[in-house]
Order: structure tokens, then C-alpha cells, then sequence
């Protein structure tokens, strides 16, 4: 009897042992299929892969490319502050991203186009579409600017110099019309017969916004106005000869203003004796060019217009209030003092008037690159017409100048 006893004993010893460990096991999250995943809140390296990735707010924002720099740098410094937001960074031209935003392609919670004119379209079409406002056009509920910058020309030194003579020290839409209206080419104006026809380079502006800026210019010129374009006026023969005539000069339109600033300096005044650019764009590129085919400078049309990269959020169905409430929190910091510093390190001019501009570190554009044209002092700047101006302007554009 006591071996049987013995052996009865040492058997349930055993089961017990067997169940003790299986109990352990469950408990510690192994052995339920789980593998090596940490448990929900353990705070391991994978804990965002549990309930607490839950609380991550998901921001797309969807933005100009010409600040990608300057907002990709900001961005990483947001996240690093504010990890339960996480941005999600949409770069897209601005017609392009507010075509898509109306038939319903896109939908961002944030959205930064280069700047008001843009911003103005969509708030247009959207109201015709859908009756309703996808943003305040005005207030502190409506688009707040992140960045500056003008439209500017910039020029090859020797053909600048023959401009400017033949509009009295300052470039105008006039100038370059009789230019690039006359059969004679630069002789028309001074300039030397082996330079051949003057050509104009600007983006496509029903594609792209520094296109739609330059038109914009070119109206504001000829019909001598800073303030108010109307629709009527776009109705007017002569103004759409004018046009048609100054774009003649424009051997390809372009759907990138980097694109076509690249051609110019890579192949020089054989590709583009005159460009239509950003101020921040040329920033960029100024110091490449010189040397290569003269010396390329920048200069301020008598009447410019801000590139100011609104930042709106979106009063649309797919906004969540916790999205709302990050989205409030990114722009306040985009807007603080501290990040709109660091503009001027990428060719921008700071929202923000308390941030200086007139600094002596070493890597401001604006003291470094002022021989080349480079200015603190500006023209006055135009407001962007409404939205439905806007919308004829590039209808009649589409209508008398053939797309190349």
C-alpha cells in the first residue's frame, strides 16, 4: 500500500506543478498566441501597436511644396514636443490640392496652399457646390499666413539693364509687352539683335500658383489698379490682346515654378531671358547662377503680390473634434515666435511682424544675396481678388492664349 500511496501522491505533486506553471504563463501574456508582443500599456517599444495607439490623433495636412523644408523641420519639432499628434505631411500643388479637396479626393483636416488667391477659389467653389463654407474667409477663424514671400522677376543682368532703360528704372508688364509683341525682338527696346525674341518664362497658371499670380500682375498693370479686379474687365478685348500678346514670349508653360527656374539657369538666356518667380525660390537659387551665363539678379515689379502660405482648417464632415483640437494646437506653434524665426534660414520672410528681419547672422539671404537685388524694402503689394474674378480670369487665359 505505501508505494501506491507514494505513487499517488507524487502524482498529483506533479499536476499541480503543471497547472502552477500554466497559470504563470498566461498571466505574463505568453503562451496565448501573442508571441512576443508586449502587453497593452507595458510601455515596451511596441505600445503603440496597443490601446494606447488609440489616442494618437491622426492630422493629415496637406500643403505647397515650395515650403517643404521650412515646414517638414517645424513639423519634427512638434512631434518631438506633442507625440500623441502625429501629422501627416501632404505635399501637392495648391490648384491641384484644392481641386482634389473639392470633388472629394483629398481630405485633409489642415490644409497650407502657397497663398490667399488660392485659398479664395476653393472657399468660391466649395460654396457654389455645396451651399455651405468650408472655411471663414475671414476672422481668427479663418486662413492665418505661416510665411511671406513675393512674386519677383528675375533677370539676366545685360538684358535687365535694357529693360530698365526703356521703362524708366523700373520693370513693368509694358516694357516686356513691346518687347515680346514686336517682330524686331530685344532691337524693339535696345537690346541686341543676336539675343534674338525675348522670352518669358512663368508657370501655366491654371495649373500653378505663381502662374495665376503673374496674370493676376499683368491685369493689376494694365487696367492701373492696386486693389480691386472685376469680372467684367476680364470681358475686355484689349486686356485679352495684351495677354495674349505677353505670352507669345513664353516658350512652355510649366506646371512647376522649380522647373522652369531650373531650365534657366542650367541653359541660361538661350532658354529664358526673363522669369516669374518666388522671392523664396530665388533665394535658393541665386548663388547657383552666378558665373554660369552672366550674373542673375532679382527685381521688384511696381506692384508685387504676397505669396503669404495660408494655414486653414477644413469645417468638413470627415473633421473630428479631437483632429480639430490638433490642429489648433499645430498652428499656434507653426505661428510662434520661435518657429517663425527660422523663415528667414529658408529664402521666407516671417509671418510674424515682431520677428525681425534685419539681422546679422550669417545665414540671413536677405544681407548675404542683396547685391544681387535682394530687398527688405518692398513694392506695395496687390490684395487677391475673390474667388469668382479669379475663376474668369483663368477661363478667359484658357480661352485666348494655346497651351504649350
Amino acid at each position: 500500500m505505501k508505494p501506491k500511496i507514494a505513487i499517488v501522491i507524487g502524482f498529483l505533486v506533479a499536476v499541480g506543478v503543471i497547472l502552477f506553471i500554466a497559470v504563470g504563463k498566461k498571466g505574463d501574456g505568453k503562451g496565448d498566441g501573442n508571441g512576443d508582443k508586449p502587453t497593452p500599456g507595458s510601455g515596451g517599444s511596441g505600445s503603440a501597436a496597443g490601446p494606447a495607439s488609440a489616442d494618437v490623433v491622426e492630422l493629415p495636412f496637406e500643403y505647397s511644396t515650395e515650403k517643404r523644408e521650412w515646414l517638414e523641420a517645424a513639423v519634427a519639432q512638434f512631434h518631438t514636443a506633442n507625440p500623441a499628434i502625429h501629422v501627416k505631411l501632404i505635399g501637392k500643388g495648391s490648384l491641384d490640392s484644392a481641386a482634389a479637396i473639392l470633388d472629394g479626393t483629398d481630405k485633409p483636416v489642415l490644409w497650407s496652399p502657397a497663398d490667399s488667391l488660392v485659398a479664395n477659389l476653393l472657399a468660391s467653389d466649395w460654396q457654389t457646390k455645396t451651399s455651405s463654407e468650408l472655411f471663414p474667409i475671414s476672422g481668427e477663424d479663418g486662413p492665418q499666413p505661416l510665411l511671406l514671400t513675393p512674386l519677383v522677376f528675375a533677370v539676366w543682368e545685360d538684358r535687365a539693364k535694357v529693360l530698365l532703360d526703356a521703362s524708366g528704372g523700373q520693370l513693368s508688364w509694358k516694357t516686356i509687352h513691346k518687347a515680346v509683341s514686336s517682330p524686331k525682338g530685344w532691337p524693339a527696346i535696345g537690346g541686341k539683335p543676336g539675343w534674338g525674341f525675348v522670352k518669358l518664362g512663368h508657370t501655366d497658371p491654371t495649373r500653378s500658383n505663381s502662374g495665376l499670380q503673374a496674370i493676376v500682375l499683368m491685369a493689376m498693370e494694365f487696367f492701373n489698379t492696386t486693389t480691386d479686379l472685376t469680372i467684367e474687365q476680364m470681358l475686355d478685348p484689349k486686356f485679352q490682346d495684351f495677354v495674349k500678346e505677353i505670352e507669345a514670349g513664353v516658350p512652355h508653360f510649366e506646371t512647376s515654378t522649380g522647373t522652369f527656374m531650373t531650365e534657366m539657369i542650367r541653359f541660361g538666356p538661350s532658354k529664358y531671358d526673363i522669369a516669374l518667380v518666388y522671392e523664396s525660390l530665388a533665394v535658393s537659387q541665386l548663388e547657383n547662377a552666378q558665373g554660369r551665363w552672366g550674373s542673375l539678379h532679382i527685381y521688384y515689379p511696381p506692384t508685387t503680390i504676397w505669396s503669404d502660405h495660408p494655414v486653414v482648417m477644413l469645417k468638413a464632415p470627415w473633421v473630428t473634434p479631437a483632429q480639430h483640437a490638433a490642429g489648433e494646437k499645430l498652428i499656434s506653434f507653426l505661428r510662434s515666435v520661435p518657429v517663425q524665426s527660422t523663415a528667414l534660414r529658408f529664402g521666407f520672410r516671417p509671418a510674424d511682424p515682431s520677428v525681425p528681419m534685419k539681422t546679422n547672422e550669417g545665414n540671413n539671404p536677405f544681407i548675404k544675396m542683396s547685391q544681387y537685388g535682394l530687398s527688405l524694402e518692398l513694392p506695395p503689394a496687390t490684395r487677391p481678388p475673390e474667388g469668382p474674378v479669379l475663376r474668369n480670369l483663368m477661363m478667359m487665359w484658357s480661352r485666348v492664349v494655346k497651351p504649350k
